[in-house]
């Protein structure tokens, strides 16, 4: 029989001669004497070796007379059980039986170390998968999905010229006087409670975020996929921020603290999109466009979502807007503005 002897039992293994539903011994039989030595252990006759003659197997049924074991010795020196030999007579092993059940525990011991290692090589490949797994969804936080899958097969990203997207700057008026008379960690707590709601509603719109700068929020969309509904898209996920941070701050209102007042500024415009350097991946857009919707988003009112002369040619169909005028942008010159107030009653889900 091979057994993997533990510390109360001797685990068959597998077994010839031996009842089939026989499973374990308890420990103390010849085997545990074996598996204390570094070699062939051979008992020509058990009732005459002071060591095991009493033992019940040898004493009374089945009467065992005859014992020979191998451990099995892992390559760390570590014995894990035996093979070895019962039979009911009193023999001698010629020697080359001996080294034939020395042949057959180094290739019992072959085998069970192969087995380990392909468990490792298993429990490895599992963990390798699970790694990748969690690094593929930290890259998917990063980077679009499409993007992360060019970078992952050709570790760069070529940058892309798309003719039109829609692009939504938000930041927090007076946020520095705000920051400097709040706890430093309230503050940040609020800032990543309030993005995060940002994060799930240009989600739901089919909106790509691109960073965060402070108090400063900016997405876009129309990339890295292409779309024709992006400037929709943008006003009425500029509309439900719009809405969230009235909620927030009517209940900061009962609990009375300062209001976070959100200006918000979109246009529509071309850009050159992509990633840029080795390290901390960021995707990015540049082009004029990106200027022009950060000078709505300044030159607009707290509370309010101001749009480019661009978008709101594009959504003035679907959305009730007023022309606020020309408005002097930083090295722009005058610039067509235009309040966004709301959906129109006929393209309301309500």
């Amino acid at each position: 029989m091979i057994n993997i002897i533990a510390d109360t039992r001797e685990w068959l293994k597998a077994k010839y001669g031996l009842p089939p539903n026989l499973t374990y011994l308890p420990r103390g039989t010849a085997c545990s004497n074996a598996i204390c030595q570094s070699d062939l252990l051979t008992v020509p006759d058990l009732a005459l070796d002071e060591r095991f003659a009493d033992h019940a197997a040898v004493r009374d049924e089945p009467h065992f007379r005859f014992y020979c074991g191998m451990p099995l010795i892992n390559p760390e020196g570590y014995a894990l059980g035996t093979v070895c030999v019962f039979d009911f007579e009193p023999r001698e092993l010629t020697f080359e039986q001996s080294e034939s059940l020395r042949r057959l525990a180094r290739q019992t011991m072959g085998h069970l170390e192969l087995r380990r290692k392909l468990i490792e090589l298993s429990g490895a490949r599992e963990s390798l998968e699970a790694e990748k797994s969690r690094a593929d969804e930290l890259l998917l936080n990063i980077l679009p999905s499409t993007i992360a899958d060019e970078l992952k097969s050709g570790n760069q990203v070529e940058p892309r010229y798309h003719d039109s997207v829609t692009i939504m700057f938000t930041d927090f008026k007076g946020f520095t006087r705000f920051a400097e008379a709040a706890e430093p960690r309230t503050l940040v707590h609020d800032l990543n409670q309030y993005f995060s709601a940002f994060d799930d509603i240009i989600e739901h719109h089919s909106l790509e975020k691109l960073k965060t700068i402070g108090d400063a929020y900016m997405c876009a969309g129309g990339l890295p996929e292409e779309n024709r509904t992006h400037p929709v898209d943008a006003c009425r996920a500029a509309l439900e921020i719009q809405e969230y941070m009235n909620r927030v701050n009517r209940q900061r209102e009962k609990m009375r603290l300062l209001p976070w007042e959100l200006r918000i500024g979109i246009h529509t415009g071309s850009v050159m999109a992509g990633v840029v350097g080795k390290k901390k991946f960021t995707y990015d857009i540049w082009g004029d466009a990106v200027n022009v919707a950060a000078r709505m988003e300044s030159n607009g009112e707290a509370g309010r979502i101001a749009l480019s002369k661009s978008t709101y040619h594009r959504v003035k169909d679907q959305f009730e807007c007023e022309h606020r005028g020309q408005v002097e942008a930083k090295n722009k010159g005058l610039l067509d503005m235009y309040f966004l107030n709301r959906i129109n009653p006929e393209f309301s889900p309500n």
